[in-house]
């Protein structure tokens, strides 16, 4: 596994190389390192490798580029070291960026088949993370770099079927991809213990905070809330760009007692802060990349029995409907505020959410979808163990 990411913070990679180690393969995830950590660690049959430290709050495309430069070319290094001394069949690399697949390439020319695994699908993601368009020359070129990378890799995954559909149609052809969504892992998000009513009603979101996440929409909306009942807050958990701009605009509506953002913590950590909860708001904005990212956040809630408010962007009208959560307009802070007082007052409609949402998270949980990873890994280990052994010969 190769991921510009934090291992413990990453469901999906984790969720993969745990499930690969339960199954008896050698695993080792080549990731990021946060302050304290060790370079070399292991955590359940896995070996940790952790190459760069990353602090995640860039704002400017110089240090954010150059970071994930430096990120390859220690890769680039590194696994050729690893690939002789380990053979790896597979190498599984995780964007972003799509060409970390180019540090695979040694690996690939002696064998090795590789999975690039698209998170989030990368020119998107960069138009809306530095606010520029699909006619600029950096968007064209990263859907250049698309193609290129995806011509490296032998298989495709990609993390919702929008992204497919697109992916499909201008990078790779669709019988070289697959989806295979982010799911929750059942053994870390299911119901427990009921809410601490004393408490108050707690809203919740763990996550990026990135501006497409809309989470300045959910404080107005919150604040909104705040002048019409009593004994709410709202807890927000995550790191990104958009954290010292949501603190200010707390503090500006004078939330400060209400509101609190919290550090990020390990997703093995994320379901008791949510067992807590009693809704998950999930506000992000529907246009451009927001509108198309899946946030696995609402099944994460759903598994653990919590009601979810989230806005009407395409990729979630595409896969839920007003029987699993409740929708409010994008962009739309007055809806999302009546949306929220509506969940609060009305112990049926939570309760009708929340039977609903965990019947469907048990039939789009790891458990029952975890077949469909372990058969691409099947079909590539012969591939992979024939070229070893011709070149080997």
């Amino acid at each position: 596994m190769l991921g510009y990411t934090f291992y413990e913070f990453d469901n999906r990679v984790m969720r993969y190389a745990d499930t690969l180690a339960q199954e008896g393969h050698s695993v080792d995830v080549i990731a990021l390192r946060m302050p304290q950590q060790s370079f070399i660690a292991s955590q359940n049959l896995v070996r940790i490798i952790r190459i760069q430290k990353r602090s995640g709050t860039e704002k400017s495309k110089f240090s954010y580029l150059l970071k994930l430069v430096l990120f390859l070319l220690k890769a680039t290094v590194l696994l050729p070291i690893l690939q002789i001394r380990k053979r790896y069949d597979i190498v599984h690399v995780h964007n972003i960026p799509d060409f970390l697949v180019f540090a695979a390439l040694i690996p690939k020319l002696t064998g090795s088949r590789i999975i690039l695994d698209i998170h989030d699908i990368l020119p998107e993601f960069y138009a809306s993370k530095f606010k520029s368009n699909e006619k600029s020359l950096a968007f064209r070129a990263m859907v250049l770099l698309e193609r290129l990378s995806a011509k490296c890799a032998d298989r495709v995954v990609l993390s919702n079927h929008i992204w497919y559909s697109r992916y499909t149609s201008r990078s790779a052809e669709p019988e070289k991809c697959s989806v295979i969504m982010n799911y929750p892992n059942p053994a870390l998000f299911f119901p427990r213990r009921g809410r601490d009513q004393k408490s108050g009603f707690t809203f919740i979101y763990p996550g990026t905070l990135n501006w497409h996440q809309g989470l300045d929409i959910a404080i107005k909306a919150f604040a909104i809330l705040a002048k019409k009942t009593d004994g709410c807050r709202f807890d927000i958990f995550g790191v990104g760009t958009s954290r010292d701009d949501l603190q200010v605009l707390i503090t500006s509506l004078g939330l400060g007692g209400s509101v609190r953002i919290h550090d990020v913590v390990p997703i093995t950590k994320v379901p008791e802060l949510v067992a807590y909860a009693d809704c998950g708001v999930v506000p992000k904005r529907a246009e451009g990349f927001g509108g198309e990212a899946f946030s696995t956040k609402i099944l994460e809630f759903m598994a653990m029995g919590i009601p979810v408010i989230a806005s009407d962007t395409p990729v979630d009208r595409y896969y839920f409907d007003e029987s699993l959560l409740l929708f409010f307009r994008s962009g739309d802070e007055y809806d999302l505020a009546s949306k929220m007082e509506e969940v609060m007052s009305n112990a049926q409609l939570r309760t009708r959410l929340s039977e609903q949402g965990l019947a469907y998270s048990r039939r789009n949980c790891w458990n029952e979808k975890r077949k469909i990873y372990l058969e691409l890994i099947d079909a590539l280990l012969p591939q992979a163990r024939a070229g070893q052994q011709t070149r080997e010969s």
